[in-house]
């Protein structure tokens, strides 16, 4: 397993089970998960999404700590799901993506659903959607659903951005 899924793993359990946040140590970080960039942390129950939280822009210092924390999100502040209890972590599967920094597209053309995570903007709204998504073949609807995410009305303009992400599970 990659160090950035156990990190997600043991942050989720340790926080579901003690109420605690797991410490990152710095010194012992290979250099990559010492980097910042956006992380996001999805969980899974039987290949089911139980869970997806992230952040396109780092918040936290490292790699490692913005996994722990949107880790735990995803267990705890998904509105689509309830709270993940101890009971379910013994079923659970992690994804962790890293995001490359997001750029600015012209139009459509310049995506690709598998390759590219999308993200729309409308006024002070923003959606996003990672890339390479079951049952999300085609731009058009990435766009859609990252609107619908947003709440952005159907129709309205949209500013374009792509990244792409490493995908660990």
């Amino acid at each position: 397993m990659h160090p950035l899924v156990n990190i997600a793993k043991d942050a989720v359990e340790l926080y579901i089970r003690e109420g605690k946040m797991l410490p990152v140590d710095d010194e012992r970080l290979s250099p990559d998960l010492r980097e910042r960039a956006g992380v996001f942390v999805c969980l899974k129950t039987n290949g089911s999404l139980r869970g997806c939280i992230g952040t396109f822009q780092p918040t936290e210092p490292t790699i490692a700590h913005e996994t722990v924390r949107n880790a735990i999100s995803a267990a705890t502040c998904d509105p689509r799901f309830p709270i993940v209890r101890p009971e379910d972590l013994d079923r659970i599967e992690y994804t962790v993506d890293v995001l490359t920094p997001p750029e600015p597209v012209a139009d459509m053309n310049a995506l690709d659903a598998g390759r590219y995570g999308v993200i729309v903007q409308a006024g002070g709204k923003r959606g996003l959607l990672l890339p390479d998504i079951e049952g999300v073949d085609t731009v058009k609807d990435q766009i859609a659903i990252a609107m619908q995410k947003a709440g952005i009305p159907r129709g309205t303009p949209v500013k374009l951005f792509r990244f792409e992400v490493k995908r660990y599970t």
